[in-house]
């Protein structure tokens, strides 16, 4: 009987055989595609997904915000930060309860989103699939997501 070294890597898939591969290299080329055109808008892809969720539901909390993107506040707070200083949000303590920080779109934040149109348009015609099929895909990518969440929670 052969023993294996750690030489021996046989029974390894390949990169491009892997589930987890293919989604992050897929999430690589959306950002080399997101890239030109949030640069005309003057934001990254983080903040993008903040603004976007932020014209879906205005007038939300931090941790609500974390909770729809999966971010926790450390990830989220700098990048409040930087997009109330460019003047698209504001972030205020909730009187209410001083522990939560409510955020609002800006009037200007408002407006930003009149000029994503080409956006939202180029990334359809990138993929290249019909809507059905793309709505196929992203419930399953979150159904994976959420698999690997719960497995997390079990584990701790």
């Amino acid at each position: 009987m052969k023993n294996a070294t750690p030489d021996d890597l046989t029974d390894v898939p390949k990169v491009d055989e892997m589930l987890c591969f293919s989604i992050y290299s897929a999430g690589h080329a959306f950002n080399q595609l997101y890239r030109p055109l949030l640069d005309e808008l003057d934001l990254t892809y983080p903040q993008f997904l903040v603004m976007t969720a932020l014209w879906a539901h205005n007038d939300r909390t931090v941790k609500d915000l974390g909770e729809t993107l999966f971010l926790d506040s450390s990830t989220l707070t700098p990048l409040l930060k930087r997009l109330e200083k460019s003047g698209l949000v504001t972030r205020n303590r909730n009187p209410a309860d001083e522990r939560q920080v409510l955020l609002r779109l800006t009037k200007e934040g408002h407006a930003l989103k009149s000029r994503t149109a080409p956006v939202f348009d180029c990334i359809g015609k990138a993929v290249g699939l019909d809507a059905a099929t793309v709505n196929t895909i992203r419930e399953t990518i979150a159904s994976i997501r959420d698999n690997i969440h719960k497995k997390k929670e079990e584990e701790t």
